[in-house]
């Protein structure tokens, strides 16, 4: 497996070695020790799957504050999106900067996000699903999110109208967010 280290310190793109033949193919999307060579040493604690019927589809950018921050190793089954990571570390030097991955069933690869970091995606397909690990459980009380619109951010999404929940649509603007990780 190779492991790239993103612009934005912590965030790893992963890519499995695949082996393919004429049936289909073969890889392992996780081993505790590959990953630990990598300098990738976490507990997962729940596996999470979205399906997003549409294209154009985006969730996020969310976030959950301490101590249920979470680590997300994401990966894409069926279809494809774009897969946004934003820095919300204070102090940090790339704080408020996003990065942008394409990850799709085809191309196999994965992101692991970091705690410190907003995470979210848009779909580039119908019909795609997505799977996350996590390293912390799901906290409705810790959980948070910045708009995927700020206009402070500039991330570059697919689409200038995409479906989003109530939830979503209703996130303050980076400036104005609770945070509390620090670079």
């Amino acid at each position: 497996m190779r492991v790239t280290e993103g612009k934005l310190r912590g965030v790893k793109l992963i890519e499995p070695d695949v082996f393919g033949d004429s049936r289909g193919f073969f890889m392992e999307s996780y081993s505790k020790e590959k990953f630990r060579l990598h300098g990738i040493d976490m507990e997962f604690v729940q596996d999470n799957h979205s399906l997003s019927a549409q294209k154009g589809v985006l969730r996020g950018l969310h976030y959950q504050l301490q101590p249920f921050a979470q680590t997300k190793l994401v990966r894409v089954v069926a279809g494809s999106i774009l897969d946004v990571v934003v820095d919300i570390r204070r102090g940090s030097p790339t704080f408020g900067q996003w990065e942008g991955y394409e990850l799709s069933a085809d191309n196999k690869r994965q992101l692991l996000v970091p705690q410190g970091f907003a995470h979210g995606f848009c779909t580039l397909e119908d019909h795609t699903e997505v799977l996350y690990k996590v390293d912390a459980p799901y906290s409705a009380a810790h959980d948070r999110g910045i708009a995927w619109d700020d206009p402070a951010l500039g991330i570059d999404w697919p689409t200038a109208q995409p479906i989003l929940s109530a939830k979503d649509s209703r996130h303050p603007l980076l400036a104005d967010a609770e945070i509390d990780f620090v670079y």
